[in-house]
């Protein structure tokens, strides 16, 4: 097994501090936190979904999917109903506030990110991008 080089550690140490400065960042920006604002974008694009297949695709535990959709549901933003066939399924789907929060949401969303990426070029976001999807793949593949 190799060495790991201070410049790897390095780029561990900026991944990570970037991640605790977008997060509260992009909630002071869009006044959602960033699962409450994928819950509401997977939303977006059904009718209805299953709570857990919700709860699978954000990659989030049951109690968290849980507590989020209560929040939103409070808020306005979602509705769940439960299976009438199967009472053990819920059946999640966006309320017309929420359809039109998430609009302002992901203005808000679009501003942070061109802030975030100003005087980069669109080749080097490419290449960014390209690198953060195989550190992802490598995560997937050694930590599944």
């Amino acid at each position: 097994m190799t060495r790991i080089s201070n410049k790897e550690e390095q780029i561990l140490s900026l991944l990570n501090g970037l991640g605790n400065k977008i997060s509260p960042r992009f909630e002071r920006c869009t006044g959602i936190s960033s699962t409450r604002f994928e819950i509401l974008h997977q939303l977006c694009q059904v009718d209805e979904l299953n709570q857990s297949m919700l709860q699978k695709v954000l990659q989030i535990d049951g109690a968290a999917i849980t507590r989020h959709l209560k929040q939103l549901e409070a808020d306005g933003m979602v509705t769940r109903r439960r299976n009438p066939e199967d009472n053990r399924v819920t059946f999640v789907r966006l309320t017309e506030e929420g359809q039109a929060r998430i609009a302002g949401y992901r203005a808000e969303k679009e501003i942070l990110i061109q802030q975030i990426l100003q005087h980069f070029s669109e080749e080097e976001i490419n290449q960014l991008a390209g690198y953060l999807e195989r550190m992802q793949n490598n995560m997937g593949e050694h930590f599944a």
